[in-house]
């Protein structure tokens, strides 16, 4: 078990002193408290802005504790939450299972189409419908085998009565062309408020094909907002426009596993995994262009520049926030629950190398504050969710189900 009421010495302890900004922030940050990262970064690339990187750190003042409540998952991947509480969770090698928040986990469900699980595909992001107590539709994204190699797909099903399969599973969406590699799949997906999916996408690695990133007329290292049967939502931003796919939403990503709603704006987040370096938070945008593979603050894994090695370029995003060296991020959620007061608001990411969570204060859209979490479970943390009962609930690649909360 993991107390956070006790952190390294190097943390320094704030009080939220009980008060809150719109956007979740601590207003006692100090902006000279030292930073939570001190090993050194990969390149001498400058921030773009004040607290664009390595922002003071921050500890949780509220007792509270993370557990391990299951670990008899094989590679989990995905997980959501159910209205009753309990917990959907994909398994990287084709399955998907629900546990209680008391960790007893189902078998497996059936019914769900052929995955190619090698490298870094499998079953991947879930989500289920809004109206899912009337329609229990379940949405997911995998990598699916096709000719020419494999690619991102999505697919809906519901999940039938008695819980033990998927009914009438479609493939409502392919990120088209394929490409015989298995890096590189992006692999979340959301409903909005307007009830269309956003499915994220990965540039699948190669040299030759992280360039798609920038083109229009691929889906590769792509946001795409589509209806419930796959078609292009209404109002994209490329809607009409010769030479572009219509369900792209913004474009210019490496490799994006990380979506999740700020509960109160709406805005739609995304991280994204850089090289050796340069990982990413954005806020996401219609039309606009993330930028990758032409500017970044990482390195190739070989050490060598990526590109020209620039940091900027007219008509391209800056991250609100990156780190190097890198998380290896992967699933996030916002804190949306009253049970830790000070956590509201608060965005919260799981890190596969870097084996922690972190919790981001976020004050008009910037980055104020870092606090890691679990950094001592020696674990590779893939996904996490808020539960109903105000706890968060996080996966790791070693088949652990944590549950992290109030004591």
């Amino acid at each position: 078990m993991f107390k956070a009421s006790i952190l390294a010495a190097t943390c320094i302890f704030f009080a939220s002193c009980g008060s809150h900004s719109p956007n979740g922030a601590n207003p006692s940050i100090n902006d000279t408290t030292p930073s939570v990262e001190t090993r050194p970064p990969n390149t001498d690339y400058k921030p773009a802005f004040a607290g664009q990187t390595r922002i003071a750190a921050v500890t949780t003042s509220t007792p509270y504790e993370g557990k391990v409540i299951s670990n008899s998952l094989k590679r989990p991947w995905g997980i959501t939450t159910l209205p009753d509480g309990r917990l959907l969770i994909t398994e990287k090698g084709g399955t998907m299972r629900i546990a209680t928040t008391a960790g007893q986990v189902s078998e497996s469900i059936t019914g769900i189409p052929p995955v190619n699980s090698g490298g870094q595909g499998g079953l991947l992001g879930v989500t289920i419908d809004p109206d899912f107590n009337s329609n229990r539709m379940v949405y997911w994204v995998f990598s699916e085998a096709t000719t020419g190699g494999n690619l991102t797909a999505a697919a809906k099903g519901t999940l039938s009565a008695d819980e033990k399969r998927i009914e009438n599973a479609v493939v409502i969406y392919r990120a088209a062309p394929a490409f015989p590699n298995n890096m590189h799949f992006g692999g979340r997906v959301l409903v909005d408020r307007s009830g269309n999916l956003f499915v994220s996408t990965g540039e699948r690695s190669d040299l030759e094909t992280r360039p798609q990133a920038q083109h229009l007329n691929s889906g590769f290292g792509k946001i795409v907002r589509i209806k419930k049967d796959g078609q292009p939502a209404d109002g994209n931003p490329f809607v009409g426009q010769a030479g572009a796919r219509p369900e792209i939403y913004s474009y210019g990503h490496r490799n994006v596993q990380g979506l999740a709603f700020h509960p109160e704006s709406g805005d739609l987040w995304a991280r994204e995994m850089g090289p050796r370096g340069g990982d990413e938070i954005n806020l996401i945008q219609p039309g606009k262009n993330y930028g990758w593979p032409t500017i970044g603050y990482g390195l190739e894994y070989s050490g060598k520049k990526v590109g020209a090695g620039i940091t900027h370029q007219a008509g391209m995003e800056q991250p609100v926030y990156y780190w190097d060296p890198v998380l290896s991020p992967s699933g996030m959620t916002f804190y949306s629950d009253d049970d830790i007061d000070e956590w509201e608001n608060n965005l919260f990411q799981t890190g596969l190398n870097s084996n922690h969570i972190a919790r981001l204060v976020i004050r008009n859209n910037r980055v104020v504050g870092e606090e890691r979490l679990l950094a001592n479970e020696g674990q590779r943390f893939r996904d996490i969710t808020q539960g109903k009962d105000g706890a968060l609930y996080a996966v790791t690649d070693e088949g652990r189900l944590y549950r992290i909360g109030k004591k």
